[in-house]
């Protein structure tokens, strides 16, 4: 494939596009990403790499990929949680030369960096569009759940687990368990209950599929199911493998998703109200 000049996030702006009118024309973004480094063939020790602020360098890549589509009016640029292409992205076909023009077009006119050049030093920041108002800032609780010690991060996901309904939750805090950090019990109704064995990693680096076999290794005979818990992410080879057919499930839970486990139980977090003038209200005084 003939090279995209340019900062290097480019080279995924058409397996974006190519991706997503595989999936029908819109996505989630962690099915696109993971998607798109398997069409790339990204290895696992690129994907294990991490910018300044400790998230994936090439997941994050990939999001500006995906803003400067957005910019073009390729990729529709909703906060809802879903990629899509826009009417003109559906028929619209991309080559290196057209990528490299319209990331030159949009940098010039967005003037998100001083140059061209250091955009690639900018792909290191989170994306603008990627950013909410109405959610927690990921990175700054990540970054509190990464400054725990390895005892206090292990009890914060025991919290975790039990307000997520699982019982006897217990942090054995064991060495050389083959990587076991605790157990417990989920009781999917009176007559069926799951053992489960989970690990705790306060990684700013990726999981490995070595990492995920070795935990299924330890777990085997002693539960139904596991889960993986980490402030990072994982490999597309380690999801493949945590899902390995005539291989007992592993659960894998990433920084992301540990994120919107802390909102959706309000745990470690405080909602905020934010108030906007009500225009309308104000025309009978005017």
């Amino acid at each position: 494939m003939e090279k995209i000049k340019g900062p290097q996030f480019l080279r995924f702006c058409i397996p974006i596009m190519e991706t997503l009118r595989e999936l029908g024309g819109s996505g989630q973004p962690k099915e696109v990403t993971n998607a798109v480094l398997e069409r790339l063939h990204i290895s696992e020790q690129e994907q294990a790499e991490t910018n300044k602020s400790g998230s994936s360098r090439v997941r994050n890549q990939v999001a500006w990929a995906r803003f400067y589509l957005a910019k073009a009016d390729i990729v529709d640029s909703s906060r809802r949680g879903v990629w899509a292409l826009t009417e003109k992205g559906r028929h619209r076909q991309l080559t290196p030369n057209i990528v490299s023009r319209l990331f030159k077009d949009i940098h010039a006119t967005t003037r998100t960096t001083g140059n061209e050049n250091a955009a690639e030093n900018e792909a290191d920041t989170v994306p603008p569009t990627d950013r909410s108002d109405d959610t927690v800032d990921a990175r700054t609780l990540l970054d509190v759940l990464r400054s725990l010690s390895p005892g206090g991060f292990e009890r914060v996901c025991q919290r975790l687990l039990r307000e997520s309904g699982f019982e006897r939750v217990v942090v054995t805090g064991k060495s050389c368990d083959g990587g076991i950090d605790g157990n417990g019990i989920l009781q999917v109704n009176p007559f069926v209950s799951f053992t489960v064995l989970f690990q705790c990693k306060r990684y700013a680096g990726a999981v490995s599929a070595s990492q995920v076999r070795d935990f299924r290794g330890a777990m085997m005979g002693r539960a139904d199911k596991g889960i993986i818990i980490t402030t990072g992410t994982f490999t597309t080879e380690a999801m493949k493998e945590a899902r390995r057919d005539g291989a007992p499930p592993i659960e894998l839970v990433d920084g992301d998703t540990l994120v919107k486990l802390f909102e959706r139980l309000e745990l470690g977090v405080r909602p905020k109200t934010v108030y906007e003038v009500d225009e309308p209200f104000f025309d009978e005084y005017r």
